[in-house]
């Protein structure tokens, strides 16, 4: 008799065969340049900790002040009884860092995105979205019951045709895009969707998770580096990759900031982001305010490892940022060559479908600016012995 989980095991088995099974290795020790992972130390080139600063000591230190101070959780929603003075201060500085008019704190990125776009359009809307927009941004449209029209990657012209070619066919639009768009590491062109947002009148918004910490003068993220203050209508953030801790945060309007505090779900239907996550958050826009010391680093690393990687014969895509995709194509390819990394003492993930489409499967490096020369160096000769054993080079 067939068990209502056949199907699961089947399409389980279908993920091993055809090389898109996740295996999840598992840390044993805090993030940094070097890890322990399933018992091993190996070069980390998989977290989003661009800066270093997920066990940076002064991080830890505010962390563990707010613990005595405030206590482990907040015990409540924000709109009840789970929002506390350091929640503010939160939120206050980071409109300050941003130079936005205000800003409201979420657990996550990803909930901040679930908060803010069925927030704004609903079933009589439409949503123009970049075609490689995060799954946060692509969750958050499906909830809003708008209509989704999607434009080519990065590409305002194309924008501004599907736009007029849907003119008056909507109550409210609103324009996504990513920031920096995290598997190939380019970054949108935030000042021409400007100018059309502004020529038609439609609200923009910008996911700058990967972007934040390292774009913009000390990481001030998307908006700075084009210098759109006042002009993007929504940013969404997140605490968990360049800021080292976790957390989400929205930024911009005041109107919209306001209105996300009585229309937000996440912000009214799940408590609130723990006190000690929310001190080192307020720890980390401390640092990136008194110097660009690790974002400068962080970007010296990223060119220096992808022009050595181009000159091995590697294919890094269209990075524009420290993100360094290395093409390979195909799943199993790139998983084999991620598992012969690591044998070598070299953690990079592969990433396959449906993260990425059919075919252009790739290892993700994610450069730090924890990471010495010495470190970069060993990377280097890890990818090149494994592409060449390999044929990739």
């Amino acid at each position: 008799m067939a068990s209502r989980f056949d199907w699961i095991q089947k399409e389980l088995k279908n993920l091993n065969k055809n090389g898109l099974y996740n295996h999840i290795r598992t840390l044993d020790s805090p993030q940094g340049a070097w890890l322990v992972v399933d018992g091993k130390k190996v070069l980390n080139f998989c977290s989003n900790n661009y800066l270093g600063l997920a066990n940076h000591p002064r991080l830890v230190e505010a962390a563990q002040k707010a613990l005595g101070q405030y206590g482990v959780g907040p015990g409540a929603v924000r709109t009840i009884a789970g929002t506390m003075e350091i929640h503010h201060q939160l939120e206050k500085r980071v409109a300050a860092f941003k130079h936005s008019p205000a800003a409201i704190s979420f657990q996550s990125g990803f909930t901040a995105n679930l908060a803010t776009i069925p927030a704004l359009v609903g079933k009589e809307d439409v949503i123009f979205s970049d075609e490689l927009n995060h799954a946060s941004i692509i969750d958050g449209c499906r909830l809003s019951g708008a209509r989704v029209l999607r434009y080519n990657h990065c590409d305002p012209l194309h924008l501004e045709q599907v736009i007029k070619e849907n003119e008056d066919n909507y109550r409210r639009a609103l324009i996504v895009t990513d920031g920096v768009f995290s598997m190939d590491g380019d970054i949108a062109p935030l000042d021409r969707l400007y100018e059309i947002a502004e020529g038609y009148d439609i609200l923009l918004m910008v996911d700058d998770a990967h972007g934040e910490g390292v774009l913009g003068k000390g990481g001030r993220g998307i908006v700075d580096h084009f210098n759109l203050h006042g002009k993007v209508d929504i940013e969404v953030g997140t605490f968990s990759k360049a800021f080292g801790v976790v957390g989400g945060v929205v930024s911009g309007n005041a109107d919209i900031v306001e209105w996300l505090t009585q229309r937000g779900r996440p912000f009214l239907f799940s408590s609130a982001v723990t006190p000690p996550d929310v001190a080192a958050c307020i720890a980390a826009i401390d640092l990136l305010e008194e110097s660009t010391e690790l974002v400068d680093k962080l970007w010296s690393n990223g060119a220096y490892f992808k022009q050595e990687l181009n000159t091995l014969g590697f294919d890094t895509g269209k990075s524009q940022t420290p993100i360094t995709p290395v093409m390979l194509g195909e799943a199993q390819l790139a998983q084999d060559f991620s598992r012969l990394l690591f044998e070598r003492g070299i953690f990079a993930t592969s990433i396959g479908y449906p993260t990425v489409p059919q075919g252009k499967a790739r290892i993700r490096v994610m450069i730090s600016a924890a990471h010495s020369t010495a470190d970069l160096d060993k990377g280097l000769e890890g990818f090149k012995a494994v592409g060449k054993e390999l044929g990739v080079i």
